[in-house]
């Protein structure tokens, strides 16, 4: 697979359509970066900022990246460790970093059998024969848990294969659980957890790459850091403020404004790196906080 881009702007590879595309898009978006709709298309570049983006399968990611067609890339993190730990048992050179774990695309690989079946321990797999899309991932674990059992290397439908007897047991992604349940399966043991993740080749940047990246890492970090805080307003009189201050969670130090007209109240303003739940509002109702305001943060840089 070759691409010929300048050498000015980042090379950014993403999921053309499953899971993460959207996701990796509106991340993004987020970010300031206008990229246009990418249906159709392989090969795109952002209208305001020097990064290209290329759309393929999520299996070729880790080696865009590792060979170092592509600066970037946005993928899940147990594509990237069975490409890991595949290049590794090959003897293929090519290296990355994890420059960023996003907060999407969780899932768990999980291993799961028929739900009739008994269950104590892992031990419990020696003989069998495991199904899955992960086989070096899935090796490892046994290995490590000392129990030998066949891995059988399946490229799509992992959770049919006990019924149609390709295998005793599966090793599949986990999100919801509803496609285990719908197979009349239950999993067992979690063997690795996973989210997208902005991984970069290990190759130094030249200075207009590395500038456009610090760029994008402080933006993703002002991004992921306003998803999870809020902006909480409320008026607290002088004399409880103390004990509101402690309410308010995750925040540092709270801005403490003088209110207009009553000299025994003041305006209080806070981040919270933390939800605030009705809970924590009632809490602060009762210590004598009024007015209480709880707004999203859009960006943050901090």
């Amino acid at each position: 697979m070759t691409f010929t881009l300048p050498k000015d702007r980042l090379r950014l590879a993403i999921q053309k359509s499953g899971r993460l595309s959207t996701d990796s898009l509106d991340l993004l978006k987020a970010c300031g970066i206008k990229v246009k709709s990418a249906k159709e298309k392989l090969l795109l570049h952002a209208d305001n900022f020097p990064i290209d983006i290329l759309f393929v399968r999520d299996d070729d990611i880790p080696q865009l990246v590792m060979d170092g067609v592509c600066d970037l890339g946005i993928v899940g993190q147990n594509v990237l460790e069975e490409a890991a730990l595949e290049r590794r048992s090959a003897g293929t050179a090519g290296g990355y970093e994890v420059e960023r774990s996003l907060d999407f695309g969780s899932c768990r690989l999980c291993i799961a059998l028929p739900e009739e079946r008994a269950y104590t321990s892992v031990q419990d797999l020696a003989g069998q024969r495991v199904a899955t899309s992960y086989p070096q991932i899935t090796k490892r674990y046994l290995e490590q848990k000392g129990v030998k059992a066949e891995v059988v290397q399946l490229s799509g439908s992992v959770e049919i294969a006990p019924r149609l007897g390709l295998a005793d047991v599966i090793c599949d992604l986990v999100s919801s659980g509803s496609t285990l349940e719908a197979n009349k399966l239950r999993a067992v043991e979690t063997i690795f957890k996973s989210t997208a993740a902005l991984i970069r080749n290990q190759r130094p940047l030249n200075p207009e790459k590395a500038h456009a990246l610090e760029i994008v890492l402080r933006r993703l970090d002002g991004v992921q850091k306003a998803a999870g805080t809020k902006y909480i307003m409320l008026h607290a009189p002088k004399a409880s403020l103390e004990q509101i201050k402690k309410f308010l969670p995750g925040s540092e130090n709270p801005t403490v404004l003088p209110l207009a007209g009553d000299d025994t109240k003041v305006a209080v303003h806070a981040v919270c790196s933390e939800d605030v739940f009705w809970e924590t509002m009632e809490s602060l109702k009762q210590a004598g906080a009024s007015s209480i305001l709880v707004l999203p943060i859009e960006k943050m840089m901090l």
